[in-house]
């Protein structure tokens, strides 16, 4: 979500002119199938139909089919993988979905904690839309896991930024916890042994695709060496080549880093002592501080406005608590 939300403030705020790679295109119509799932969040009776928080989230309304598909099948994959060790989402209904005063941007958040023996800290998925002052609107889908200090396995992140119809930018990773130099192990087990690298390189066969360099050196230090951060272009008018890509090439490996996620990470504590806890709990709440102050902190409120944004972040760091 932080790095989506820098991101996207970028395109807000550039007084320089767009790449024609990274335009804006017309807001998404609906598309002619929603996808309607379970949700566990709460229901609001406040809310309208519209901006029920309940379905919301899931609906991923504003991207394409493709990534709508993607994003629900990967939060599909966690919630029946970690099953009952999950709680519902408590969110205030007004942080589950939010929308500035001038209705130009609306966003959702949604999480889910797990219990106290669960090696999982909590999830957390979130959409953005933002309608640009020039016409269109960048669209924005990320979930991410974080795990507790009682084992030192990577977290995941999947984010996708939609700029046109033909092209986005993805980030897909399981960021590291130690440090890959001074912990050899740790890179062979979570990186080497499961052959994550294999997935950059397939992806960068594609003429249609070319590395991505996020902005932010703090992002870029967070990755890991198997991260993958691509920008995907096609030729102008060939949108089905975009979903062609998505649904044959980036779903295929999404699915599967978040399956190496589930059972080498998420399923299994790895004994950490009390020395390497205390390692994992300060560099886990100085990550997390890191983007509420960075990155939320900063940008939420210029897309946002700041009443929003204080109730927003106000929430985001209880769940980090931070």
């Amino acid at each position: 979500m932080a790095m989506a939300v820098h991101i996207c403030t970028n395109f807000l705020h550039s007084t320089h002119t767009v790449p024609s790679s990274l335009r804006p295109y017309p807001a998404n119509p609906s598309s002619t199938t929603v996808v309607r799932t379970r949700v566990s969040c709460l229901s609001s009776s406040s809310s309208s139909p519209r901006m029920d928080p309940q379905t919301k989230f899931m609906e991923f309304p504003h991207v394409s089919a493709p990534i709508r598909d993607l994003m629900l099948g990967l939060v599909s994959s966690v919630e029946t993988h970690l099953g009952s060790s999950l709680l519902p989402c408590s969110l205030p209904p007004d942080v589950q979905y939010y929308q500035n005063p001038n209705g130009n941007a609306e966003g959702t958040v949604f999480v889910r904690s797990a219990i106290p023996s669960s090696p999982v800290d909590f999830i957390l998925g979130s959409w953005i839309n933002c309608k640009l002052p020039s016409g269109g609107a960048l669209n924005i889908a990320s979930l991410s896991t974080y795990l507790k200090p009682s084992t030192n396995a990577p977290n995941f992140l999947i984010e996708v930024i939609q700029s046109t119809p033909t092209s986005l930018v993805l980030i897909l990773d399981m960021p590291p916890r130690k440090d890959l130099v001074l912990y050899p192990e740790y890179l062979k087990t979570f990186y080497e042994d499961t052959e994550l690298d294999r997935h950059r390189q397939l992806l960068e066969k594609l003429p249609e695709v070319t590395p991505y360099s996020s902005p932010s050196l703090y992002i870029r230090a967070l990755i890991s060496p198997t991260a993958i951060l691509v920008r995907i272009e096609a030729e102008a008018g060939e949108i089905t080549r975009i979903d062609e890509i998505i649904r044959d090439n980036l779903s295929p490996i999404a699915n599967e880093m978040i399956e190496v996620w589930l059972s080498l990470c998420a399923s299994v504590d790895k004994e950490v002592g009390e020395a390497e806890m205390a390692y994992l709990e300060k560099r886990d709440l100085i990550t997390k501080t890191k983007t509420i102050e960075i990155d939320l902190g900063t940008n939420i409120p210029r897309l946002f406005g700041q009443e929003i944004a204080d109730r927003v972040l106000g929430v985001l760091r209880g769940v980090f608590n931070v």
